[in-house]
């Protein structure tokens, strides 16, 4: 049913389940996983740039540097599942980027992942999922991971 499947992530505990349900997903359609990170650019744009987060490196790269591993580590995981990977870092407003992507390499289905917090705290799926959710022209699942609230 699905050749490509799409995971993005922002590195957050809400992409957890995500990664399972993704691996799993592709494996069941025997789809290529493309995992995608978007660094935020309003993240770094909107730093003043005075400090550094690393003695020789700015905020743009530190957090591309971040992506890069978890990436890393979500590949990691769908090898070890038999699960062929594509992967991508990008640079713009995730929503954005995320369904360009989708629509570039001619995803499928897109997985994104969604922080469920108990209470009333938060009723609506994240800004970004929420927005690829309604925006996306094809399928889109929404995994919610329970968040504890400390």
């Amino acid at each position: 049913m699905y050749d490509r499947l799409l995971l993005p992530t922002d590195m957050s505990p809400g992409v957890d389940r995500a990664i399972e349900h993704a691996i799993d997903a592709a494996q069941r359609y025997d789809a290529e996983l493309h995992v995608l990170y978007v660094v935020d650019a309003d993240a770094y744009s909107s730093y003043p740039g005075d400090e550094y987060v690393h003695e020789f490196e700015g905020l743009e790269h530190a957090l591309e540097e971040a992506g890069r591993d978890a990436v890393g580590d979500i590949v990691d995981q769908a090898t070890e599942a038999g699960v062929s990977t594509e992967t991508e870092i990008r640079h713009g407003v995730p929503h954005e980027e995320i369904l360009a992507y989708a629509d570039d390499a001619d995803i499928g289905l897109t997985v994104v992942g969604s922080k469920n917090r108990p209470g009333e705290y938060r009723r609506l799926l994240g800004s970004v999922a929420e927005r690829i959710a309604r925006m996306a022209e094809k399928p889109v699942t929404v995994v919610k991971t329970p968040v504890d609230e400390d």
